[in-house]
């Protein structure tokens, strides 16, 4: 979704010559409705859109689907690439950036994410800590027997903490596992994606029962 004519012709040629299949909408309104009634691998949204902005949709589209977002935008205030991750956005990027940038963040993205869904743990593979209650066949979480909604990021961060019990690991150290090295994003997602986990997995948030802050060290998920 942008509305620079210009720049989504040469997104779409780069994303195109590297095997992709591209539609594009100029305008937040029609991008809503495409996005809403057909099934996409993935979304690239500029944040300012006429009509309905990119944020809006970034939430929109999150609420339906669990697919890589990307947002593109020229404002590179960090107050924006936070409110953008915290909306569900998987990875942020500035203008102007090369179109070989944004191949590799698709790429990586979309390979992180069909590794994800492609996996097929064994049909009795439930993982169950106090009241959470994961089904990692399916990827489906449950808090008290009310199904929580996480993005693909966020339950891939879920399960890493969940598989290294009491293991206190660094922001660097989970930006270095989880997101592909340094070139999406940067590390300020991190405590991001960890308040997104603990709204959705925690009965009280400011007082986290599992995903625990050692203070100046980093995190660890505690049984």
């Amino acid at each position: 979704m942008e509305d620079e004519e210009a720049i989504a012709e040469l997104e779409k040629d780069y994303l195109e010559l590297s095997g992709f299949e591209v539609a594009i909408e100029r305008d937040g309104d029609s991008a809503l409705e495409r996005g809403l009634s057909e099934k996409f691998d993935m979304f690239i949204l500029d944040v300012m859109l006429p009509g309905v902005d990119g944020f809006e949709l970034c939430r929109r589209f999150r609420d339906k689907s669990n697919v890589p977002i990307l947002l593109v935008s020229a404002r590179k205030e960090d107050i924006d690439k936070i409110r953008g991750l915290g909306l569900g956005a998987d990875d942020y990027i500035t203008k102007p950036f090369s179109p070989s940038e944004l191949v590799a963040r698709v790429k990586a993205h979309l390979g992180r994410y069909e590794r994800l869904i492609g996996a097929m743990p064994p049909k009795d593979d439930i993982i169950i800590i106090q009241n959470l209650r994961i089904d990692r066949e399916t990827h489906r979480v449950w808090v008290n027997g009310n199904e929580r909604t996480l993005t693909s990021k966020e339950y891939e961060l879920l399960i890493f903490l969940v598989m290294n019990p009491n293991q206190v690991f660094s922001k660097e150290e989970l930006f270095r596992k989880l997101w592909d090295e340094d070139i999406i994003g940067d590390i300020a997602t991190v405590p991001v994606h960890i308040k997104k986990v603990r709204e959705k997995i925690e009965v009280d948030p400011a007082r986290p029962q599992f995903i625990e802050t050692v203070w100046g060290v980093g995190y660890r998920f505690r049984v």
